[in-house]
């Protein structure tokens, strides 16, 4: 096993480094997804029933 793990050492470091930048960009558009609707446009940016009311409200003065 040792000999496995020593022959394949570069394989098995590139493949986990890959992963965690893969989770990363998984991670970083989860949480952009959660912090704005997306679409603030399609309330007329009356987000009061938008369930992402107030990072909705946000996002629009940003974009502003």
């Amino acid at each position: 096993m040792l000999t496995w793990l020593a022959a394949n050492a570069a394989t098995i470091i590139i493949t986990a480094a890959l992963l965690v930048v893969v989770g990363l960009i998984v991670r970083g558009m989860l949480r952009g997804r959660i912090r704005t609707c997306g679409d603030c446009g399609s309330c007329g940016s009356a987000c009061g029933g938008c369930r992402f009311s107030g990072s909705c409200q946000a996002h629009e003065a940003g974009r502003k």
